[in-house]
């Protein structure tokens, strides 16, 4: 990742996002809707750094130019671990997750896991996410691996 690229307007930001293979999931960049997270809007003559979460909207930022807010998002989604994962595996059954990393690694695919009490404290689910573009490598991998039951 070239570390001196700046975008200056939203639609290179959103380019860049998708280039590297950000998720869209808690950003709304370019006008792409999201049900919570972070995104830019343009209000009259200004830009908004907004947070929504269950249709409420809250102004964190107000920037006067596109090119001042589109380099204030660049850098927090950058600096954001969960803005580059994609989640691959969701099971509260942990051999189908050892299997599934074990898959990987013999991908040399680098993850990580964690555990959310889904279900309940008794019935944990099991998460595994890749970052970047490795999503294209596995993105195939969720068809086995995500359960919902």
């Amino acid at each position: 990742m070239d570390t001196n690229y700046l975008p200056t307007t939203t639609a290179e930001l959103e380019h860049w996002m998708k280039e590297h293979c950000f998720n869209f999931n808690s950003y709304s960049i370019n006008g792409n809707p999201i049900y919570e997270g972070l995104g830019i809007e343009q209000s009259g003559d200004h830009f908004i750094w907004y947070y929504t979460e269950r249709g409420q909207k809250q102004v964190l930022e107000t920037f006067n130019t596109e090119a001042e807010i589109t380099a204030y998002a660049f850098h927090q989604i950058k600096s954001d671990k969960w803005a580059k994962t994609h989640c691959i595996g969701f099971s509260a059954d942990i051999r189908r997750i050892t299997d599934l990393k074990n898959t990987l690694d013999q991908m040399n695919i680098e993850y990580f896991e964690d555990k959310i009490p889904y279900y309940g404290l008794e019935r944990p689910v099991y998460r595994v996410f890749v970052l970047g573009c490795d999503i294209l490598k596995t993105e195939h991998l969720k068809k086995k691996y995500w359960t919902e039951k």
